[in-house]
């Protein structure tokens, strides 16, 4: 037989658990939502709208952190996945005003968003120079092939594994996009 006792403790501690997984989830879900709405007005040069994006979800994040805990939250895969898409934007608005990459201050996030975020960016980055090629930008996507390479170098010295490898590929990937783009774009005589 099973202590009463024993069995309504357990209980007890998976409803709050629940509880507290489905208010994570929520709030995670919000959070990514924001995220791609702050990489969709960076691409569309609406910095000051990507900027009070970025605050907001830094303010979701921490509220998150405060009443959970960052080792409770680095449990739930959509938190995982909010913090990814988070720091891909953020990312993302750093190179766009021509800064480094650096963490962000005062919140408690792992490697791990933060090399999916950088992987992801690369993405991103193709997209902004297909975008800037479109406009006759070509200095640049010279520029942003640049910081392409420039990322890719450091990252391959992680020797990445499982996930963060399928990350890392995917950004390989991305990165000789841009080198053909570079190399169209010379073809054809444009700088």
């Amino acid at each position: 037989m099973i202590n009463d006792k024993f069995l309504k403790k357990l209980k007890n501690d998976y409803q709050a658990n629940e509880s507290q997984r489905r208010q994570i989830i929520s709030a995670s879900n919000n959070i990514l939502f924001e995220a791609k709405k702050t990489i969709f007005a960076l691409h569309r040069q609406d910095l000051k709208s990507a900027e009070r994006k970025i605050n907001e979800m830094e303010k979701s994040l921490k509220d998150l952190e405060d009443r959970f805990g960052s080792e409770r939250l680095h449990r739930e895969g959509a938190y995982k996945a909010a913090v990814e898409e988070y720091l891909e934007g953020k990312t993302f608005q750093i190179i766009i005003k021509n800064k480094k990459i650096d963490s962000t201050a005062g919140l408690n996030l792992d490697y791990e968003g933060y090399l999916g975020g950088i992987c992801d960016l690369i993405g991103e980055l193709v997209r902004y120079a297909t975008n800037q090629a479109a406009a006759g930008q070509f200095s640049e996507v010279a520029k942003i092939k640049k910081t392409a390479d420039d990322i890719m170098v450091q990252l391959v010295d992680f020797d990445l594994t499982g996930y963060l490898r399928t990350k890392y590929d995917q950004a390989r990937g991305h990165l000789r996009k841009l080198e053909q783009m570079s190399y169209e774009i010379r073809l054809r005589g444009k700088k």
